[in-house]
């Protein structure tokens, strides 16, 4: 067991993360939960106390803290005894949560990489960039480090893994994210805008013939008939398990496919169009400099502000293809989950919940000792059969197809 968690950021992930470490908080412990508004903070709390998630009577604190002072976030893992650090802020805090993790030596979990506010789509593999840099220090100094413990990445990583482990070699992983929910509004983006609309408006990297090559969004698009949500448009995008994936099984093509409806596009394309999805400032006439891309987020709905009217369901899952036994063999790995459910039960969307239960499952790994592993590791680099087993338990259960899409239907441990 472990004495304490702390929980940085207070959107609508953490609100799905600080319910979990509740409802298992005989494993976690303390939950203290920080971010620069501390009125966040404390609303998630009456949430959770609301719902009556606390398991065990254990401490629920909220913090004020700036994530990208470090010194001010390794005080804070001191004076909570934070064993397990959760990172659900901004991709722009990651590092230097990292860092407050390896000074004080409390295990560090993320769900996205690092990005810097003034760049955009950098040069793959992209967790080379910042986090891998680090990696080192981890293992000299014994600190845990879980990168990308989301569902994409995160989990979608631990499919690959499962998959290829039921192989001799792997030829390919499609991984691929349909949202068939509808929000009910007229544009809104499902978690924050900022980083959102960035993932879209960079260059498309994917992995294929054992090089990096490139597409622009929206440029490659295919149908998918997925279990439970049916037939779904996807596009090619880029993301981030791509450039880990392809860094553990370089011999496989590594792509990322994300559904998109064409209201969708039409909205996102003008936005890009006319600049105003820009991260380079510009001045108005009045003199005031301004973000683009901040400007637009300001003006769309706060993500957490479409759960309670949120309907329908979400598939995630990897296409893999490979060789087993001299055969070709695909396997399709996927979840299914629901938005209203992940509503009733926690007070978020299902984008949220799919987020925010993985980061808790590997935080419940590190305190049992199953994922400890004093360096710094990927998901897919770690095994995959105690998360499942973790995730079926706690909300988000794992099914495969065997002979790829629609073939025989199972629970991944059948």
């Amino acid at each position: 067991m472990t004495d304490s968690v702390l929980i940085i950021g207070a959107g609508g992930v953490a609100q799905v993360v600080a319910h979990k470490c509740a409802q298992n908080n005989d494993i976690l412990g303390d939950i203290h939960i920080a971010s620069r508004t501390l009125s966040k903070c404390e609303a998630i709390i009456d949430s959770v106390r609301e719902k009556g998630a606390m398991k065990t009577d254990r401490a629920l604190s909220a913090h004020e803290i700036d994530a990208r002072d470090t010194p001010a976030v390794a005080q804070l893992i001191r004076d909570t005894r934070a064993e397990i650090v959760i990172n659900v802020g901004s991709a722009f805090v990651n590092m230097y949560v990292l860092d407050a993790c390896i000074e004080t030596g409390a295990a560090y979990i993320d769900t996205a990489i690092h990005e810097e506010p003034d760049k955009i789509c950098e040069t793959p593999p992209w967790y080379a960039n910042y986090e891998w840099k680090k990696r080192d220090l981890c293992a000299e100094k014994g600190v845990t480090a879980i990168l990308g413990a989301g569902f994409d990445p995160g989990v979608v990583n631990a499919f690959a893994r499962f998959a290829i482990d039921r192989m001799d070699e792997v030829r390919s992983i499609d991984i691929v994210d349909v949202n068939a929910g509808s929000h009910g509004k007229y544009f809104a983006t499902n978690f924050d805008p900022e980083i959102n609309f960035r993932e879209f408006t960079g260059t498309v990297y994917y992995w294929e013939d054992r090089q990096w090559k490139e597409k622009s969004m929206f440029e490659s698009g295919r149908d998918w008939d997925l279990p439970v949500v049916g037939s779904q448009r996807a596009y090619q995008s880029g993301h981030d398990e791509v450039h880990s994936l392809a860094t553990n099984y370089p011999e496989a093509d590594v792509r990322f496919w994300m559904g998109f409806g064409d209201h969708y596009i039409n909205v996102f394309t003008v936005l890009k169009n006319i600049g105003l999805l820009s991260e380079q400032p510009v001045t108005l006439a009045e003199g005031q400099e301004v973000v683009p891309l901040k400007v637009v987020k300001a003006c769309l709905p706060d993500p957490s502000s479409l759960a309670p009217d949120y309907t329908g369901k979400t598939c995630i899952g990897d296409l893999v293809r490979g060789v087993k036994d001299g055969e070709e063999v695909e396997l399709f790995v996927y979840n299914v989950a629901d938005h209203k459910e992940a509503y009733e039960e926690v007070g978020s969307q299902g984008i949220s919940y799919t987020a925010g239960v993985p980061p808790v499952a590997a935080a419940m790994l590190i305190a049992q000792g199953d994922w400890d592993a004093k360096t710094m590791k990927n998901v897919e680099e770690l095994d995959p059969k105690p998360f499942f087993e973790v995730l079926d338990r706690i909300g988000l259960p794992t099914r495969m197809q065997i002979g790829g899409l629609g073939g025989e239907d199972r629970a991944w441990n059948e």
